[in-house]
């Protein structure tokens, strides 16, 4: 995630994803049709969506039995430390490892009858193994280049959330202090040529 600047000497841009910059000419060009999956996961509860070029088309909300009650930890958590002997454990192990073949069941068939150009994910580093080691396989591999890191903080995997994901994703955020808006004018005015009609404008 892109942090505020903490110097006068810093400008940070997060560029939606429907955009790409060029080098070349240190210019924005628009991504024209793309699709997008979208998967984010929790201890317990998932959430996986298709954007087809700005649409949403198909989505799924998964839940399953993981984490031991009182405590408030997750089953895998649980694990690292005292084992799965009680019958409870088993069955939240057991509901744990059906969580993310669902998962991955859902996004095969996102990947079997769509192109996908990006996939945002956003996944705990305690639960990546049990994602890309899942019995039905990942469409995709943990090193392939179109995935990303969903850049904000989501509470929990539900389908208001995910929907907020998409909107934060797909706009342009600019960082800047007053220190700053002189130098970053000129350039947003030949994006925004309306930018310099209204120099009062916040922006």
């Amino acid at each position: 995630m892109v942090k505020k600047p903490q110097s006068s000497e810093e400008i940070k841009i997060r560029h939606s994803i429907q955009s790409k910059f060029l080098i070349e000419d240190n210019s924005l060009q628009y991504q024209d049709f793309q699709n997008l999956v979208i998967v984010s996961i929790k201890s317990g509860m998932a959430v996986t969506a298709f954007y087809e070029n700005g649409q949403l088309t198909d989505h799924k909300v998964f839940r399953a039995y993981m984490v031991r009650k009182k405590q408030g930890k997750s089953q895998i958590k649980h694990l690292k430390t005292k084992g799965k002997s009680r019958a409870g454990s088993r069955v939240r192990l057991q509901e744990t490892l059906e969580f993310f073949e669902n998962i991955n069941e859902r996004l095969q068939s996102f990947f079997e009858e769509n192109r996908v150009d990006l996939i945002a994910l956003g996944c705990s580093p305690t639960l990546v193994p049990y994602f890309f080691n899942s019995k039905k396989a990942t469409p995709f591999e943990k090193s392939d280049p179109r995935i990303f890191k969903i850049p904000i903080h989501v509470p929990s995997a539900t389908f208001e959330n995910m929907e907020k994901t998409y909107r934060t994703i797909s706009q342009t955020k600019i960082w800047v202090d007053h220190n700053n808006e002189v130098l970053l004018r000129p350039y947003l005015a030949q994006v925004f040529p309306k930018l310099e009609e209204d120099s009062g404008e916040d922006w």
